[in-house]
């Protein structure tokens, strides 16, 4: 069952209404702004990207703005300004597929290859440098997860990685895949673990939303060089482990 704030629980209609009211406008400014991503093809990457993250800004705004969805980010003084890195986060929710593009730098991010077959907001993804994989081929996925996560690493985009592989209830973590590591210790780009409690405002598989303040904490750096991928898993699981258990106080 979803978590729901008192607020919440005290306004019924406010939370099918605004969740009502946000559906329809991730609809309406999808059907709009992917044509437009889609046609900055012919345009520098950096344009369309910029296209993009206008869109998921304007996701955030109407989910604070019908929902009364708001987050606060703790410990971004962690996030290197002249450095890529790949960020190793749970996964609870459609939001922080969204709202990573506005908290962190430009990026790219790994997903299902049948995702990018989803009308208007799929076709955008594909001009976006997705790392679209098909999980029923573990190896290939690997193999392109490293070929690809280690050419845009050196091309200055981030790598964003959900290391559990599906959306989990809020109290509730599974243990992290080894994908992410791989890629941290072939590549020896640095981890950057982040822990959030989305699922309790926006919860997973859920059409209503909930009104609260979603709590994102971004860990130090994880220093991968000369250090195998167990360990980088390991020391990126225990610290999201952590921050979790501290966000649910």
């Amino acid at each position: 069952m979803a978590q729901q704030t008192t607020s919440a629980s005290n306004n019924p209609v406010r939370v099918y209404v605004g969740s009502s009211l946000l559906f329809s406008w991730m609809v309406v400014s999808t059907v709009i702004m992917a044509p437009i991503i889609i046609a900055c093809m012919l345009l520098p990457f950096t344009l369309r990207y910029k296209v993009a993250r206008k869109w998921a800004t304007g996701i955030l705004k109407a989910a604070e703005i019908c929902c009364g969805i708001r987050y606060e980010v703790h410990g971004s003084e962690n996030i290197p300004a002249n450095q890529s890195a790949i960020i190793l986060s749970n996964h609870q929710s459609a939001w922080e597929t969204i709202a990573f593009r506005c908290i962190f730098p430009r990026q790219t991010s790994l997903f299902k290859k049948s995702l990018l077959w989803i009308p208007f907001w799929g076709w955008a993804m594909a001009t976006l440098k997705p790392i679209a994989i098909d999980r029923d081929s573990k190896q290939a996925a690997l193999r392109k997860l490293i070929t690809l996560g280690t050419q845009a690493l050196k091309d200055g985009l981030w790598v964003v990685v959900f290391p559990e592989g599906t959306r989990m209830p809020v109290g509730e973590m599974k243990a992290f895949s080894a994908g992410g590591a791989l890629l941290a210790q072939k590549s020896g780009y640095p981890v950057l673990p982040v822990a959030h409690d989305a699922g309790k405002c926006w919860p997973r598989y859920s059409f209503l939303k909930y009104p609260g303040v979603i709590q994102l904490n971004v860990g130090p750096l994880i220093d991968t060089r000369d250090r195998k991928a167990t360990e980088i898993n390991q020391a990126a699981e225990q610290w999201v482990k952590q921050a979790l258990n501290e966000l649910s106080g």
